[in-house]
């Protein structure tokens, strides 16, 4: 896990600019929403999403002209909380909202998580010049904390009573 974070703060009540970008996978998500929590705690309002559906948001803000109105929306709170960040390839036109959405954003808190580091989330942008000013902003404005780990998920698993040699037992 990969936790890029810009905190300023002002004794132990943290700041309008608090920015990580957690990657890796091991707890990426618990560690965002802990960190919107305490802000919340702190009297910030925040809002956690995937970011699959900001970008479905800002896709139909487009179809129906209210893109305006939507990106204001994800620009008001004091911390946007957007999990599951560059997990597949952009389009042109998802690449341009999340420019403008950070660019928006800028001097207020943006946590970001995702499954990749950032040195691999630049090949999904199809525009290189779009992807350096994006995450020109977005990494070079934070502190990075890389979090390895197995991912606890295996053990939620159901337990199978037949697998490996258990046989079922007879009623």
């Amino acid at each position: 896990m990969h936790l890029c974070l810009r905190r300023h703060h002002q004794g132990d009540r943290l700041d309008r600019a608090l920015d990580p970008q957690i990657t890796g996978g091991v707890g990426t998500t618990h560690v965002a929403q802990a960190l919107g929590h305490l802000a919340i705690r702190q009297g910030a309002n925040a809002r956690f999403t995937k970011t699959r559906r900001v970008l479905a948001e800002l896709a139909g803000g487009h179809a129906n002209r209210t893109w305006d109105k939507r990106i204001r929306e994800l620009v008001r709170p004091d911390v946007l909380i957007l999990d599951d960040f560059a997990m597949r390839q952009l389009t042109a036109a998802q690449a341009n909202d999340l420019y403008e959405l950070v660019s928006e954003r800028q001097g207020r808190s943006l946590i970001i998580t995702s499954n990749r580091a950032p040195s691999g989330w630049c090949p999904l942008f199809p525009n290189p010049v779009v992807a350096e000013s994006l995450l020109d902003r977005l990494i070079n404005t934070s502190h990075q904390v890389i979090m390895n780990g197995p991912s606890y998920r295996p053990n939620k698993r159901p337990r199978n009573p037949t697998a490996k040699g258990e046989a079922a037992r007879p009623d």
